[in-house]
């Protein structure tokens, strides 16, 4: 019996023995957090990049993007970050786009950056498209909307924030939001998007407003972007060197060159993490196997005392497993929990930290993460004590109980 009177099983010696060894047992836990740690916040890592990649190659839509001269990497910073920007060309060039053998359908988009925080409530990204011959955002709207968006109403995206009434302000007039995005892990989540007389409607309330725009300067029916979807035959980067070729005012971009540039970093990452997470669980099994052995040495003579008082073998092997499984079990959830503290809170800042698409996985994902972290980070508290639980079972009790005399 314990001195509280409870019996002493092999959970009891070993929950007394942690308890009155604090900082062993407290080193036993730190390792097994940071390993519990690491894996988690690892596993939760890569799933969210992995998600963000998956999203985007749905998302994108377009096979190519046809934009001024110059504007490329702008066009880019809009699509994968959400960075306002602006840029027009004439807009006669989506019908000759559209005539082009290989290409499918052509639909035009203009960009409007809403100036300051002073006549808007955020500085966002605006986009219009033609409803008529739309192919990439529309597909979006009908996940959440039924029957598209009308003339004067805004669709957000998922980071947009949006007034009680369901409104939003824009050159110091509010318009009705209809619908908000699910998240893309793209620049369209920081984005407005409606049709373009809703967006001409806009500017010319803007321009009672006092506001004017570098728009004005351009040709009548300017736009920012051609979006080109191909034929499921064509090369796209034929077709993008035929566009260039015979219009030296145009930049194409081709969505699967991002996409591949994307995936090929995300690769590196994921490489790096599953790398670093199996070296450290080997090095936390390597350190843990040496400290309980440290333990087990010094406690030979308690051990011995014990099967002298009756314990068997298999009870003493028990006693040291119940320790690390115990230490193991405390560990894995401190390291989890400390991984849940920093990944799902920051999980904005750390996509835009790492410039990668970025969607945390859901509930069913994180669950099956959660266990597979748990179930790794406690196996090695157990794996770790086997040998010194073995080799202090076969000890015979007399020789330990003579050592050092």
């Amino acid at each position: 019996m314990s001195e509280n009177g409870y019996p002493l099983s092999a959970g009891r010696l070993s929950w007394e023995n942690l308890r009155r060894r604090p900082f062993r047992t407290a080193c036993l836990i730190v390792v097994v957090s940071i390993l519990a740690f690491t894996l988690f916040g690892g596993s939760i890592l890569v799933s969210s990049l992995q998600n963000g990649l998956d999203s985007m190659s749905k998302r994108f839509g377009a096979d190519l993007m046809v934009v001024p001269a110059g504007y490329a990497s702008k066009a880019e910073a809009v699509l994968l970050r959400g960075e306002p920007s602006f840029f027009y060309f004439d807009g006669a060039l989506v019908q000759q786009l559209a005539e082009t053998d290989g290409i499918v359908q052509a639909s035009p988009q203009c960009f409007l950056t809403s100036l300051s925080a002073d006549c808007c409530d955020a500085p966002v990204q605006l986009i219009a498209f033609d409803p008529a011959t739309d192919f990439v955002i529309q597909p979006w709207i009908a996940e959440v909307r039924s029957g598209g968006i009308g003339e004067g109403q805004l669709v957000v995206g998922s980071r947009i924030t949006v007034h009680a009434d369901n409104t939003i302000q824009l050159f110091n007039q509010y318009y009705p939001v209809a619908a908000r995005l699910s998240e893309t892990a793209t620049g369209f989540d920081t984005s407005i998007f409606m049709t373009r007389n809703t967006m001409d409607f806009i500017i010319d309330n803007a321009h009672k407003a006092g506001y004017n725009f570098i728009s004005d300067k351009e040709p009548e029916g300017s736009i920012s972007a051609v979006m080109l979807r191909l034929d499921q035959d064509a090369s796209a980067k034929s077709i993008a060197y035929a566009i260039k070729r015979d219009n030296q005012n145009v930049d194409v971009i081709v969505s699967q060159s991002i996409l591949s540039g994307i995936a090929q970093a995300l690769r590196g990452l994921i490489v790096y993490i599953n790398s670093f997470s199996i070296v450290l669980w080997i090095v936390a099994v390597i350190i843990l196997t040496a400290v309980f052995s440290g333990s087990i040495n010094e406690r030979k003579k308690e051990f011995a005392i014990l099967r002298i008082l009756g314990a068997t073998r298999k009870r003493l092997i028990r006693i040291i497993v119940s320790e690390s499984s115990l230490t193991g079990l405390a560990g894995s959830l401190a390291g989890i929990a400390a991984a849940s503290l920093l990944v799902f809170p920051f999980s904005t800042y750390i996509g835009i930290k790492l410039q990668l698409p970025y969607i945390r996985p859901g509930p069913g994902g994180i669950l099956t993460l959660f266990l597979f972290s748990l179930v790794l980070s406690f196996a090695a508290g157990p794996l770790a004590a086997v040998y010194s639980a073995f080799k202090i079972g076969r000890a015979e009790t007399y020789f330990t109980m003579r050592e050092g005399e």
